[in-house]
């Protein structure tokens, strides 16, 4: 018998706040979530028309234990770090980023004449690799493919799989899938997922309902977890839709937390910030780039 959809267990309308030198931005879920979003530990989405909220940006800080997923939807952010990256993530570009045993980057948007606006994911690392070389990927808008369903939704695979296509970001321990998906007005669309992996998704734009759920629709700005089952089922309301889907393999591992490091416990913890004020925190400077 095949598992029933997937329905909505948890609601996230997100929470405004500052970040970084004072970006203005909507959080969705974060340390008070712990362990509900298993592997994933933070959605933050950044987007105004006005520079005074964004051109703060974020300047150098360090991370460690995870990997920070950077998706620009428009605009340009500009990123440097200890491992020698420097560029500039443009509209529909990925910046996906191993932070393993230590890294000091930074992130400064740049003024743009329209919206500038995104996502950033935190990605939690399983304890065997919190102390892995760092390694960095930066993807192009033109490296991912998209695929049209039969009843025309489109779907952007930064990772995992949709249709039999696969996105270009692979070999990440959790094993995400990440969608970006654009149903059409009165469309659907259905994403099988593994069982016992975590799944949620965020509404970026319009209105969207899911199987399994009470039908009220997810507006645009909120996250919706999903519960166990097979697959996910979205119908999109009359102006159409778009969402992004994200899945991975939870854990199951004790977490601490503390700013932008995440380990396993409170000893690592102060562990890494005797590093970091002592200056020995990046363990690798090397230029290692994933293509």
């Amino acid at each position: 018998m095949p598992e029933p959809p997937r329905s909505i267990e948890h609601r996230f309308p997100g929470i405004l706040t500052l970040e970084g030198a004072g970006v203005r931005l909507r959080r969705s879920f974060s340390n008070n979530e712990v362990p509900l979003f298993d592997p994933f530990l933070l959605l933050d989405r950044f987007g105004s028309s006005n520079p005074e909220d964004y051109l703060a940006g974020f300047p150098w800080h360090p991370h460690r234990g995870i990997e920070t997923v950077t998706y620009v939807l428009e605009g340009q952010v500009e990123h440097g770090d200890t491992l020698g990256n420097a560029g500039v993530i443009g509209s529909g570009d990925v910046q996906w980023m191993n932070s393993g045993s230590g890294i000091i980057h930074q992130e400064m948007p740049k003024r743009s004449e329209g919206t500038m606006s995104g996502f950033q994911l935190w990605v939690n690392l399983p304890a065997a690799q919190k102390m892995s070389v760092p390694a960095y990927r930066g993807l192009t808008r033109a490296e991912f493919p998209e695929v049209t369903t039969d009843e025309g939704s489109r779907v952007k695979v930064v990772a995992g799989s949709y249709g039999g296509v696969e996105g270009p970001v692979a070999g990440i321990p959790v094993d995400p899938t990440y969608l970006d998906v654009t149903v059409p007005s009165g469309g659907s669309f259905d994403l099988p997922t593994h069982p016992g992996y975590t799944a949620f998704a965020h509404a970026v734009s319009g209105n969207v309902r899911f199987d399994g759920h009470d039908g009220h629709p997810v507006p645009a700005g909120e996250t919706a977890l999903f519960g166990p089952g097979g697959s996910v089922r979205a119908h999109a309301q009359e102006e159409g839709a778009r969402f992004l889907l994200v899945s991975g393999r939870p854990l199951h591992e004790p977490v601490a937390w503390y700013g932008p490091i995440v380990m396993n416990t409170h000893e690592e913890l102060l562990q890494a910030m005797r590093e970091l004020r002592g200056g020995d925190f990046v363990k690798d400077r090397r230029p290692i780039v994933e293509e």
